[in-house]
């Protein structure tokens, strides 16, 4: 038997796709045993409606792609060592986050620069995490930190393991130029490259400079607007007009040089390029709202378009990652978002609030297709909440 849930009543659907970022004429939205089968009016799917084990009213709210924090810094469970506190990822799920990209698991105590150790490292996270999903959400984790002493080998190694992150900054380089040949062979094998930059983070990282970026050639930029502390103006506008790298901007960088870099993409026609993360947990702390946070503060600081900018904490992750969540489509994994207006605010919709620095109200998380939250912990509460047939009496009212 499948299972099919839609999500009916929405008063506006978000695509995730940054050519495209709101499906016109959509209001419902279905999905068959955790993948997404059709996104139409409520007159179109009618039929699928009435035959739905579960369906989810978005009460002329808005639905939208599940968040992706390109920049979650997991480990191993739902533990973070570096801010010592438990069940975060599922907490993170209640501000909307439905699926994490791992930027190397570098929290772990002794973190081990050996060949055998890297790799053990990530191909254990990577495997764990498949059979774990926290608060139901997706970790792709088990990037492997590069080190000077991997080679070839270790690379065909990972990637026969499934291993297909990579980051790039926290090995014992005594000159980060010379990573240049792991990072070439982690692309060889498949292998996705996020590199450091901006300012030294942490003991064992140093700074990574626009001239580093330039002869590493990673596929992302990571915290292009800082790590906390951000590169220069001018090696910024070289990354972006000399190169294809992704550019990632995050909560816990920057909001200058975010704000900065967003508008010269915009106006250059390069937003495809933009991808987000929250960079945490870090020294700035856990932060549950931490993606959402930044969509309202890009939004409302640049003038830009929120559809635009949630596409690129959506849409724009899953593109650069190979994800399977990210865009609600036909095909994709059923990860969504009903939200609105927080209650009391001067805006009328999740759109509007974000365009003013509101946060919208979060009243339905789906990993999955499975409804997991039921009226967020973590954000203020929905205008319009949304309601599920048949009740989900497991899910608690956090309001």
């Amino acid at each position: 038997m499948s299972a099919r849930l839609a999500v009916t009543g929405a008063g506006t659907v978000l695509s995730g796709d940054i050519v495209t970022p709101v499906v016109p004429g959509a209001d419902t939205v279905v999905s068959e045993d955790g993948v997404i089968t059709a996104v139409g009016s409520l007159e179109e799917l009618g039929d699928l409606v009435e035959s739905a084990d579960q369906i989810l009213d978005a009460a002329g709210s808005t639905v939208a792609p599940g968040l992706i924090d390109s920049h979650c810094h997991v480990v191993l469970g739902d533990y973070t060592p570096r801010q010592k506190t438990v069940d975060f990822l599922a907490s993170y799920v209640h501000g909307g986050i439905t699926s994490v990209v791992s930027p190397g698991e570098i929290h772990a105590p002794g973190r081990p620069h050996s060949a055998a150790g890297v790799k053990a490292l990530a191909i254990a996270a990577r495997t764990c995490f498949e059979n774990f999903q926290p608060g139901g959400m997706r970790v792709h984790a088990g990037a492997v930190v590069l080190e000077p002493v991997l080679q070839p080998q270790d690379f065909a190694e990972l990637q026969q393991a499934g291993v297909h992150l990579a980051k790039f900054g926290f090995g014992l380089y005594e000159d980060p130029s010379s990573g240049a040949p792991q990072v070439r062979w982690a692309q060889e094998h498949g292998i996705t490259v996020m590199c450091h930059s901006g300012g030294a983070s942490i003991p064992g990282s140093k700074p990574i400079t626009p001239e580093h970026l330039l002869e590493l050639a990673p596929d992302v930029c990571g915290h292009i607007n800082g790590g906390p502390t951000s590169l220069p103006d001018t090696g910024v506008d070289t990354i972006i007009e000399q190169t294809s790298m992704a550019l990632q901007l995050v909560q816990a960088g920057n909001l200058r040089s975010s704000l900065r870099i967003l508008r010269k993409a915009h106006d250059e026609g390069r937003l495809d390029r933009i991808v987000i993360g929250s960079d945490t947990p870090t020294g700035t702390g856990v932060m549950p709202l931490g993606v959402i946070k930044t969509v309202a503060e890009l939004s409302s600081f640049s003038g830009i378009d929120p559809a635009l900018i949630w596409s690129a904490a959506s849409g724009n992750n899953a593109r650069t990652w190979g994800l399977p969540a990210g865009f609600l489509r036909a095909g994709s994994a059923a990860d969504l978002v009903v939200m609105d207006a927080p209650w009391g605010s001067t805006a009328d919709d999740a759109l509007g609030a974000l365009r003013i620095g509101d946060i919208p109200g979060i009243s339905a998380v789906v990993c999955g297709g499975e409804v997991r939250v039921l009226r967020s912990r973590n954000t203020p509460r929905a205008a319009r909440p949304a309601s599920a047939t048949p009740a989900l009496t497991h899910l608690t009212d956090a309001h």
